[in-house]
């Protein structure tokens, strides 16, 4: 099992794979009306292309969505607060909006951050998160396994 050897900084980088899949997911669409007459142009730069065009990213492959959907359980192993951090991050927010939305300041935020890729790591390799440890206890064992 590869999943067995990942790093804090490799299991940064799936939650942002897997976040990046899910914003290039189609969108679900409830069945409707349709019609089949083509879109109606109602000023004369429509029907020129002078309109700004949106483009998309391609759908993603059946293996990013696999790798999606292996690392999106990885989140329920959390606390519910580092939860939110890791997945915010994984989003992209910059640390301002993060310390915002969860009520921490920046030096709490990195930790519970490098803490939730941490206990992330460690039960990956199959082992028990210590309970009776701090945080920084976890964090230093796992940057000295990974070295």
């Amino acid at each position: 099992m590869a999943e067995a050897t990942l790093t804090p900084a490799e299991v940064e980088e799936r939650l942002a794979e897997a976040a990046d899949i899910l914003r290039r997911l189609p969108e679900s669409r409830v069945q409707g009306h349709a019609s089949t007459w083509p879109p109606y142009v109602r000023e004369y730069w429509e029907s020129y292309g002078i309109a700004e065009v949106k483009l998309r990213r391609p759908p993603p492959s059946a293996a990013a969505i696999t790798r999606m959907d292996e690392a999106l359980p990885w989140l329920t192993w959390l606390d519910p607060v580092d939860a939110k951090i890791a997945w915010l991050r994984a989003n992209g927010d910059r640390w301002k909006v993060i310390c915002w939305s969860v009520g921490m300041q920046r030096s709490a935020v990195h930790q519970h951050w490098l803490y939730g890729l941490c206990v992330i790591a460690w039960r990956l390799r199959g082992q028990a998160v210590p309970v009776k440890r701090s945080r920084q206890f976890l964090i230093d064992r796992m940057q000295a396994v990974s070295r």
